[in-house]
């Protein structure tokens, strides 16, 4: 197979399905994920069959348990699949919206409209109920999308996308809007992050090798986040109470995710009084500890941190443990060691947490709330298609707005420039 010919045409047949996309009204692509969801529920059948043939394939390489469950589609799951795309009806459509406008001297009036980014490819691993919702995402947004997932879910992915495309089809959008490049080589992510300018933006979603992997091969512009280095801050200054149930929350609700505390910082002044409860609290939990030479002080049997500790993203029940002189101090280390993700200080003193919230440089900034928070459904979003800690077009959980871009427009009554 000519590899660069099949990724360049696909890509030119999503050209094709973004002009198609952005002809289509709000209540054309409401319908479109309308009908694509049911369409999902009735061949359930379908694509558990698909299913298990990736789930043989990763057994068959010895993938873990919790690897192999993360591709599995159950009813319950396909069911949940549907329900995101019908979710995605409910929310506002950015398109065509006017963000802002204002008057000039001469007479003209000058706004900006939210437009659609174009064709969008998306680059993800395991599971398989991301084809779904990044396809709703985009389509709402108005974009064709380019979905190329990970070789273990293949099956899965195909028959998901395939479903997604009948329908469009049926309902008078291009197909290309919806494009699954099929073929597990690398070198077709390769290629396909060579087609500048007929894909206008790529986004990965996995783990921090493949980001790295899609930046520093694509002259297309990435939008992406390496890892989650999150921290919170315990002032002296904080609610102990409210600082133990955050602390607890943000490491153990989920610790596999992005958003989890990875070191939790504490004011040397209320170190003595807060850390043995809390830590104590974090062992019932199954938590591994590591702390600094101050936090052994307090309990010398735990690990002592190592410095390489403090970059690391667990995505585990591990947390890291530093006593710091005041917030000063907290917020050097969060610019030395964070990845500019999620960081949270909990204190009761209001300048204090103005300036954390001014200085600190990260995505999502939180005052007296747990760092799990950071998550497009959390923040009144709706549904995200991932977290971006880049600075240009769109930081922190994109949504249905990130999805979009804007362009100038004018009202005049026959201006001219003099």
């Amino acid at each position: 197979m000519d590899i660069k010919k099949y990724v360049t045409d696909l890509a030119l047949e999503a050209r094709a399905g973004a002009r198609s996309l952005a002809k289509a009204t709000a209540e054309q692509k409401n319908c479109v994920l309308i009908k694509m969801a049911e369409a999902i529920k009735k061949r359930s059948m379908e694509l558990i069959a698909e299913n298990k043939k990736d789930i043989a394939y990763a057994e068959g390489k010895g993938l873990s348990k919790a690897l192999i469950d993360r591709l599995a589609l159950t009813d319950k799951r396909i069911k949940e699949m549907a329900q995101g795309l019908t979710e995605v009806t409910q929310l506002p459509d950015p398109v065509g919206e006017i963000v802002h406008m204002w008057q000039r001297p001469n007479g003209m009036t000058v706004g900006k409209m939210r437009v659609p980014i174009g064709v969008i490819a998306i680059i993800y691993e395991s599971r398989p109920n991301v084809t779904a919702d990044a396809t709703s995402l985009c389509l709402k947004a108005g974009n064709a999308v380019i979905l190329r997932g990970g070789s273990e879910a293949i099956h899965s992915n195909k028959a998901i996308a395939e479903i997604l495309r009948d329908v469009a089809r049926t309902e008078g959008i291009d197909e290309g809007a919806i494009t699954f490049i099929d073929i597990p080589d690398r070198e077709a992510i390769i290629e396909m992050l060579k087609l500048e300018g007929t894909i206008d933006l790529v986004i990965p979603r996995g783990g921090e090798g493949l980001i790295r992997t899609v930046t520093e091969n694509s002259l297309v512009p990435v939008l992406k986040h390496y890892k989650g280095v999150c921290h919170v801050f315990v002032d002296r200054d904080a609610d102990l109470i409210m600082a133990e149930e955050i602390c607890f929350n943000a490491k153990v609700q989920r610790p596999g995710t992005c958003n989890a505390m990875e070191t939790m910082l504490v004011d040397e002044s209320i170190a003595e009084g807060f850390l043995p409860k809390m830590l104590k609290k974090f062992e019932d939990a199954g938590v591994q500890l590591r702390g600094c030479p101050r936090t052994l002080a307090l309990r010398p049997d735990i690990i002592e941190v190592k410095e390489e500790d403090y970059y690391r993203e667990y995505l585990d029940l591990i947390l890291n443990v530093k006593v710091v002189n005041d917030m000063e101090d907290a917020m050097e280390h969060i610019a030395k060691y964070g990845s500019a993700h999620s960081d949270a200080i909990v204190t009761m003193n209001y300048d204090r947490a103005m300036r954390f919230l001014r200085e600190v440089d990260s995505s999502a900034v939180l005052v007296n709330a747990s760092t799990r928070l950071n998550d497009g459904y959390q923040f009144g979003l709706g549904a995200e298609i991932g977290i971006s800690t880049d600075k240009i077009h769109a930081r922190g959980p994109m949504g249905l707005e990130e999805l979009t871009c804007t362009k100038f427009i004018v009202l005049g009554n026959g201006q001219l420039r003099e």
